[in-house]
């Protein structure tokens, strides 16, 4: 039993410690929690414990759940046309790429080789979201339409990894039918619950939430799937009432990013293996080029036809080329059903966490919209001028830019 305590002292200090750097340095909390862990992995032998393994699983529930919760069921129902065909090919160009290059490049199994597709097609909406509140673009049409195309990228990576891999018996059965009607009654019994008890100590509203997300997520793991698939779902069903009751919120992403989440991404840096990466760094690199490649090919030609003017375009399309979270999760998966081994593993999520990083640097610095340009847009859009009018959303000289 002191073993248990001493080594969860250990773990709980670890996230203190990256949560310190985090906020010295000003970089996502995710990234330096996997650091932090692959350091700690290789020097000190950080124990992955069954409870440890328990608790990262429920961290990547509810980090998934809190990213689809994000969503506004408004912004992504105004740009439905172009976020799905952004974040269709978002997804499905490195999935495909990133399988090719995995299977005939690396000679990987047909299985691995998926897992490594699904992995690479992912969108990091942690760094995204971000992103967008510190520039502040998250208020501006092209902000929201990012952020609703990250949605449909992620929602495939999802669908993917929990389809592809599922055990196609009556455990299946079992789990769609008890999704469907959960997934449309979550909405009512959220908004009733949070209305009664939203005040509280107990916190009745959130047991709901966790009784939902562990329930179908249980069914899931029955069904060889993944628990992330309905908890995704089940975030966007409840988006709507959520918004309207933001302390519940506030309340539920303090529990999960303080306790949680750690373990999560800890855990993930904790089984990479630095001499595997060493030893791998050639895959690597081809992956990162895979993803990236096929992302500037499939998302960029769709921005400029969608009318966003080239320097905004290639902001969208480096950012749609991030990925972290639902990357780490489907690597993570692969390693524990045993699909992929740790050298696989480690080159993999070294992929992810280098797109998470490079995209977002090169688009900040040389690519990020001028907000004074999209004020005077709104204002335009405000004064019912055409949509032919003169003047691109980034200021670029490119094409102009709809009313997105």
């Amino acid at each position: 039993m002191a073993d248990h305590w001493l080594n969860a002292t250990l773990w709980i200090a670890l996230a203190l410690l990256a949560s310190l750097i985090s906020i010295r340095v000003g970089i996502s909390i995710a990234l330096i929690e996997i650091a932090v862990g692959a350091v700690a992995g290789n020097t000190i032998g950080l124990e992955v414990t069954e409870w440890v393994k328990f608790l990262a699983g429920l961290g990547s529930i509810m980090l998934t759940f809190l990213a689809g919760a994000e969503i506004e069921p408004d912004a992504l129902r105004r740009h439905w046309k172009p976020a799905l065909a952004i974040g269709l090919f978002s997804f499905l160009a490195p999935c495909l790429a990133g399988a090719a290059a995995a299977r005939w490049a690396l000679g990987w199994s047909p299985e691995a080789s998926w897992i490594a597709g699904i992995v690479l097609s992912c969108t990091s909406v942690a760094v995204v979201y971000a992103v967008m509140v510190e520039t502040g673009l998250n208020r501006r049409d092209v902000g929201k339409l990012i952020l609703a195309a990250c949605f449909v990228t992620d929602l495939g990576t999802v669908l993917a990894l929990g389809v592809a891999f599922a055990n196609w018996d009556r455990w299946m059965l079992v789990f769609l039918a008890a999704s469907v009607p959960a997934v449309l009654l979550a909405p009512r019994l959220t908004e009733y619950f949070m209305r009664r008890y939203e005040n509280a100590v107990s916190e009745p509203e959130l047991k709901l939430l966790l009784v939902l997300l562990l329930g179908l997520g249980a069914l899931a793991a029955r069904a060889r799937s993944e628990a992330v698939l309905p908890a995704y779902v089940l975030g966007l069903a409840v988006a709507g009432p959520l918004a309207r009751h933001r302390e519940s919120v506030r309340h539920l992403r303090v529990a999960a990013f303080a306790l949680l989440t750690p373990f999560f991404f800890l855990k993930a840096g904790a089984l990479i293996d630095a001499r595997a990466v060493w030893a791998g760094m050639g895959a690597m690199l081809l992956l990162l080029a895979a993803k990236l490649t096929a992302k500037w090919l499939g998302v960029y030609p769709l921005c400029r036809a969608f009318g966003l003017g080239r320097p905004t375009a290639a902001y969208t399309t480096l950012l749609m080329s991030t990925g972290l979270t639902f990357g780490t999760i489907a690597a993570l998966y692969g390693y524990d059903h045993r699909i992929i081994g740790g050298g696989q593993y480690a080159v993999l999520v070294a992929a992810v966490l280098a797109s998470a990083v490079l995209p977002t640097i090169v688009a900040q610095k040389f690519f990020q919209p001028r907000l004074h340009l999209l004020e005077v847009q709104s204002e335009d859009e405000a004064l019912a001028v055409p949509k032919t009018s003169p003047g691109p959303v980034s200021g670029s000289g490119g094409p102009p830019t709809p009313r997105l």
